[in-house]
């Protein structure tokens, strides 16, 4: 069973920038890809960024050249710096792991419990 923790969600200004941890518990951190979604009030949940076991990044068009992703497979943990933050970034941030398994490379995925991000105007 894997388990996923997330930190350092908070309240700031906006200009301002926080970073987002995640630490996974289990064996298959590093085989997996992870990635943070996030979810504001009345919108579905989107996928921020994503990285890969093997370093390859993804992000929204949105946060690109904003936020970063990174991964230390030997704390199994997982970051997401988000600078020069904006009212819009206000959302939950989940993160997320998933690997696929098997002959027909079923997809796995577990979730955090989320972490609120506030950025005042």
């Amino acid at each position: 069973q894997v388990q996923l923790v997330e930190s350092g969600g908070g309240l700031v200004q906006a200009g301002g920038s926080l970073r987002l941890s995640c630490a996974a518990s289990g064996t298959i951190f590093s085989i997996s890809v992870m990635g943070w979604y996030r979810q504001a009030p009345g919108k579905q949940r989107e996928l921020v960024a994503a990285i890969t076991s093997g370093g390859n990044t993804n992000y929204a068009d949105s946060v690109k050249g904003r936020f970063t992703i990174s991964r230390d497979n030997a704390k199994n943990t997982v970051y997401l710096q988000m600078n020069s933050l904006g009212p819009e970034d206000t959302a939950v941030y989940y993160c997320n792991l998933h690997y696929t398994r098997g002959l027909f490379s079923s997809r796995y995925d577990y979730w955090g419990q989320g972490t609120q991000v506030t950025v005042s105007s």
